[in-house]
């Protein structure tokens, strides 16, 4: 049994009279401790996934299950559970509360969690050691998403879902966090899924779908992923 499967999945949304299949018949796996990229363009479906799997939303129909756990099937207690205890998030724009440091930011996400690390060594691993006691708007925006990595890696979770985590920030700072993100997989057994529009990161990742409308349109596996210093785009 893979970590991650989604089998058969489907999300509607209705809008009048026309229904969007947000995902359609979606199946897909992922082991535990791969980097898992899923790809496509605005409206194929990415971020419906994404949400689905972080437990935000619900599928309409077919089975998502995550470390042996039917996660679609979970009632409400359950699932916040699962969001707050199994999953990290690291969003595009951050998300950090402005009017606290780094170092609370981070610690403020320890406190929600049954089995977290140490905000400070976290953040120090992260290489902001001398940045702990900076507020966000103090931080450029790639030290401002190592400090999200930071929240999310200090929840020990065991999934680790990227909203187009360098969407925002320029090359260098966007190798730079996909390094420490493929770090992060091979040194602890995370498990990582990146939801990009960026076909440049694929060569990082040992899992690529492809999604098209909705829907999967190919499903690769890269025995030997390369660096994220070494791709470019």
């Amino acid at each position: 049994m893979s970590f991650i499967e989604f089998e058969s999945v489907y999300k509607r949304y209705k809008m009048g009279e026309i229904t969007i299949n947000a995902a359609d018949n979606v199946s897909f796996q992922a082991e535990q401790g791969e980097i898992c990229a899923v790809v496509g363009p605005s409206g194929a479906g990415k971020t419906t996934v994404l949400n689905i799997l972080g437990g935000m939303d619900s599928c309409d129909d077919g089975k998502v299950r995550v470390g042996g756990e039917v996660i679609s099937g979970f009632k409400r207690k359950r699932l916040i559970e699962y969001r707050r205890y199994d999953v990290g998030f690291i969003f595009q724009f951050y998300n950090l509360i402005p009017n606290l440091t780094a170092l609370e930011n981070v610690e403020l996400a320890t406190q929600i969690s049954k089995k977290s690390l140490d905000a400070k060594k976290v953040l120090e691993r992260v290489g902001l050691a001398e940045r702990l006691n900076s507020f966000p708007a103090q931080l450029s925006g790639g030290e401002q998403q190592r400090v999200s990595i930071a929240r999310a890696l200090a929840k020990n979770p065991k999934l680790l879902l990227c909203d187009e985590p360098t969407g925002a920030l320029d090359y260098t700072t966007g190798k730079q966090i996909l390094k420490l993100l493929q770090d992060t997989s091979r040194e602890t057994g995370m498990t990582v899924l990146i939801i990009t529009h960026n076909q440049a990161i694929t060569p990082m990742a040992n899992r690529i779908v492809s999604l098209r409308s909705g829907r999967v349109f190919t499903i690769a596996v890269n025995d030997r992923p390369v660096s994220a210093e070494r791709i470019e785009w």
